[in-house]
């Protein structure tokens, strides 16, 4: 009869080992969960650039030579679009038809230092190719206006190339600022605005899509609804969703992070020479200026914001300083510029 074998004291109180197998499924599954999550960071973005609408916004002709950096034309257009009559009554945007701009922003990436962000004011009177002296925002409407037209205008005016444009509308603006789960904004004053669909209480507040339109459009409360002031509260709302859209909450959330890249794919239209790499730099700087405080936002100098010509109310823009404003942003020396 065998002999019982000793026990060999250094596996007393030891926990039998996990079979290999199970570790083995566990670091695949581990292993899957993380391949997913890359391919999901890769694919949304590809996705979503397949929807973005393209257009041609290069003028012809001559056009100013080449600067160091990136400058962006960012228009916000006032087109219903697309919108049914539901969608144009709950953002109070009527149903005037045609194409105008609401907002016209110049963003310059410079190859080093902080980048700019430059309020142009739609009611600046400028000369408009084929159309003489007029408010820089009609070079946007008719048949034979539109984003070229708007660039060469822009371009001849300041001297500065337009190397990529970037388009967002009514329904698309909501739309982004709803996906990253509005926006918190201070308001100044309390602003009551029928026609923008807007009653707002003075202090901090989060903003839905919707409301935040409203905030960015009102023209209809004393101080705060001329030209100036929708400049400064779309450069702040701009900056905001930016900043909210590219935090962390976007990249670990699937749900969110797809919502985003599909709202915003929708909502934008760039020019056909740009590329997923371009908008992502867009899309960075633009946080910087407005929500990183790295960088600088200011409006194009105005000389006289009240002046009159051909009966209408214009705005004049100050040549000399315009001009001293491009030569800063050609040069590169965007630190030296003050945010007003």
């Amino acid at each position: 009869m065998s002999q019982p074998q000793p026990i060999d004291p250094r596996l007393v109180g030891r926990t039998p080992a996990r079979p290999k197998k199970r570790r083995s499924l566990v670091g695949r599954l581990i292993g899957l969960v993380i391949l997913l999550f890359v391919l999901t960071l890769i694919c949304v973005p590809l996705y979503a650039w397949s929807r973005i609408d393209k257009v041609d916004a290069a003028p012809a002709g001559n056009r100013p030579a080449d600067a160091a950096g990136t400058t962006y034309l960012l228009v916000g257009s006032d087109s219903r679009e697309g919108l049914s009559t539901e969608e144009k009554k709950k953002l109070g945007t009527g149903s005037v038809g045609g194409n105008r701009t609401d907002t016209i922003i110049l963003l310059h990436v410079p190859e080093s230092g902080p980048p700019a962000l430059v309020s142009v004011p739609r009611d600046s009177w400028v000369p408009v190719p084929g159309r003489g002296d007029a408010k820089i925002n009609t070079a946007f409407e008719g048949s034979k206006g539109g984003p070229k037209l708007l660039t060469q205008t822009i371009e001849n005016y300041t001297g500065l190339r337009i190397d990529h444009y970037v388009e967002i509308g009514f329904g698309g603006f909501a739309s982004i600022i709803d996906s990253v789960g509005g926006v918190d904004v201070d308001v100044k004053k309390a602003m009551k605005d029928k026609d923008a669909h807007i009653n707002l209480k003075p202090g901090r507040q989060k903003l839905d899509g919707t409301t935040a339109l409203g905030y960015v459009r009102s023209r209809k409360v004393p101080g705060l609804g001329d030209d100036f002031g929708r400049a400064e509260r779309q450069r702040e709302v701009i900056g905001l969703t930016a900043s909210n859209a590219l935090s962390w909450k976007t990249f670990v959330n699937p749900v969110r992070y797809y919502k985003i890249g599909t709202s915003g794919a929708d909502a934008l239209t760039v020019d056909d020479e740009m590329g997923p790499f371009d908008v992502a730099k867009f899309a960075l700087a633009m946080r910087k200026v407005t929500s990183g405080g790295e960088g600088v936002s200011l409006g194009l100098p105005v000389s006289n914001p009240n002046a009159h010509r051909k009966g209408q109310s214009v705005v004049l823009l100050s040549e000399t300083k315009v001009k001293a404003l491009v030569k800063a942003l050609k040069a590169g020396q965007t630190a030296g510029l003050k945010s007003s």
